[in-house]
């Protein structure tokens, strides 16, 4: 089969042609429909910090129709039907893998970092930590589970959300996420900041009631506040580089809370006197538990959510290596997606 190949910093993504996967014990193969390229994706494959295996196929956010069961899979594992899952191959016997948790099982390997995942025709998948999708989700809504599972998450992890005047730093995917479950939850305010013209329109589809250009907070928080009526109460970090937090901190309110959901694998500096003064609890959240990928999905057979357009580009494997290249520098695009089958 041809998939996506990584084999070291610096060098872009390899198709190749490898051996077809086989299903274990309680496993599926499925073929990919589509899969999405994440920020992890682009930030795992700067810096030798041996979380990506060379040879390792990438990709976490999938979606596919299972063609293949394995031993020990109940009757509605069967060929024909559309999943997707956490990128997580666990042990299935822990506290946190009985509890929807397996991100948390001390032997949890990742899919797409430490096990191949989706940048291919097909990839096996543990039924434990999988959803099986209703037929009215279509290929794209099903890949992009897993990066409103990580929004779902963060906005779930917050002190409750109703009522509270929101800020979120950056309007990637993640930063979409989190202003989608910020409206659902009933969040009284919404603000967005973010570079790109085109994302801050679609922050405004996701619910935001105002988008504005990333800038200092002593630009900003004026038309923030006269926005909401105050400042914000609750701040999201959905960028992840550095100096992010500490402009979170900035925008806080004092007594709010500060929300670290970007993933950034670079030092960091923070004066903790700047949040000592607010007052402020921070906290620091990652990924998601199966009870999100669950809800999401009903929500999507119910119609409760649009989130197609939350795809900007979908390319096939002879566009791929440059299109996950090009997602390194500032650009408009919110969220690439892989279609094996296309033919370019």
């Amino acid at each position: 089969m041809r998939a996506a190949v990584f084999h070291e910093p610096g060098t872009p993504l390899s198709i190749e042609s490898v051996d077809d996967p086989n299903p274990g014990t309680g496993q599926v193969v499925i073929a990919v429909k589509r899969c999405g390229i994440c920020g992890t994706d682009l930030h795992a494959t700067e810096e030798h910090d041996g979380l990506l295996i060379p040879g390792t196929v990438m990709g976490h956010e999938f979606a596919g129709e299972i063609v293949e069961v394995g031993a020990g899979c109940t009757s509605e594992w069967k060929s024909g039907r559309k999943v997707t899952g956490l990128p997580s191959h666990s042990c299935g016997e822990c506290l946190p893998c009985k509890t929807g948790r397996p991100l948390q099982c001390k032997n949890n390997i990742i899919i797409g970092l430490q096990r191949s995942g989706g940048f291919a025709e097909y990839m096996t998948l543990d039924i434990n930590n999988s959803v099986l999708l209703p037929d009215s989700v279509d290929w794209v809504e099903g890949a992009l589970i897993e990066p409103l599972a990580v929004g779902l998450h963060a906005v779930k992890m917050s002190t409750d959300i109703r009522g509270k005047r929101v800020l979120i730093l950056g309007a990637g995917p993640v930063g979409l996420a989190v202003a989608l479950w910020c409206r659902f939850m009933g969040a009284y305010h919404i603000a967005v900041t973010e570079p790109e013209q085109l994302r801050r329109e679609s922050a405004m589809r996701f619910g935001a009631d105002l988008a504005i250009p990333a800038g200092a907070p002593t630009d900003n928080l004026p038309e923030i506040e006269q926005a909401a009526g105050g400042p914000p109460d609750v701040v999201f970090e959905c960028v992840g580089v550095p100096g992010m937090i500490a402009e979170a901190v900035d925008y806080a309110r004092h007594g709010g809370e500060v929300m670290v959901v970007g993933f950034c694998a670079r030092p960091d500096t923070l004066v903790p006197a700047a949040a000592i003064m607010k007052e402020l609890t921070a906290r620091f959240v990652v990924a998601y538990d199966k009870a999100d990928f669950d809800m999401i999905a009903g929500l999507m057979a119910m119609d409760k959510l649009d989130v197609a357009h939350m795809c900007t580009g979908t390319v096939g494997f002879q566009d791929f290596p440059e299109a996950f290249e090009s997602l390194r520098t500032p650009n408009a695009h919110c969220k690439i997606m892989l279609d094996p089958s296309a033919s370019s």
